[in-house]
């Protein structure tokens, strides 16, 4: 199943350039064929293409359906950029398909990037939700630094992955309770500084540990974000 992407599909009853050109150059479509186009914002519409056109194709809707996202929790992700961006564009990528509903790069004092384009990680976000047949884009903020972190979410169960041992931690698959908001925090691929950690448990953030093997700021996050899903699959 294809899905195009319109997040004001309702009010403009066309495809984006892009889309229209994959619709109609690419696959060939004309007009009076069926397709499924989503807004990013939780509903399918059923459409009937009108006009083929390859740079803005109409189409008129015969259906609309919510299709929210399997989970009911907020689960947000907050990770420092990689040093290689094509990382970071697969974490975003990878996170999307998985589920999470807000992704947050962070600055810290270690991180190996300083500056970072959203509009690119929120293109790579549109093709992984549309390729895992979702209906609800994640937001992606700009880059934000970690003191503006540590006050979000205040109400939600916050965890901050940290490889000291000695700091005290708990293993994230047995701190996690299911289907509850949750912030989690991922470090740089040199981790917070002892005075950033120092603050984030000030803060209320509950300090974990995802194993014993060392991973990289991407395998981290994203094993994070599968272990929440894991368990909440595991206790439906």
């Amino acid at each position: 199943m294809i899905q195009f992407y319109s997040p004001d599909i309702a009010e403009t009853l066309q495809l984006p350039e892009s889309d229209s050109k994959h619709a109609v150059r690419v696959l060939r479509m004309t007009e009076g064929e069926m397709l499924n186009v989503i807004d990013g914002r939780g509903r399918l519409y059923t459409c009937r293409l009108v006009d083929a056109h390859p740079r803005h194709a109409a189409v008129e809707i015969v259906t609309v359906e919510e299709q929210p996202l399997p989970w009911t929790q907020n689960l947000t992700v907050a990770v420092a950029p990689t040093k290689h961006l094509d990382r970071m564009e697969w974490l975003v990528e990878k996170m999307t398909e998985v589920g999470v509903n807000r992704i947050i790069p962070i600055l810290t004092d270690r991180s190996e990037r300083r500056e970072l384009k959203v509009e690119r990680l929120v293109k790579i976000a549109v093709s992984a939700m549309k390729q895992s047949l979702k209906t609800v884009l994640p937001e992606i903020t700009p880059l934000t630094p970690l003191r503006e972190v540590t006050g979000m979410m205040a109400g939600a169960q916050r965890f901050v992955a940290y490889c000291d041992p000695a700091v005290e931690r708990v293993d994230l698959a047995k701190a996690y309770r299911p289907a509850t908001d949750t912030l989690l925090l991922i470090g740089p691929e040199g981790d917070f500084t002892p005075a950033e950690i120092e603050r984030t448990l000030g803060a209320g953030f509950r300090p974990v540990t995802l194993g014993e093997n060392r991973l990289r700021t991407e395998t981290a996050a994203l094993y994070a974000l599968s272990c929440c899903h894991i368990i909440d699959n595991l206790n439906q």
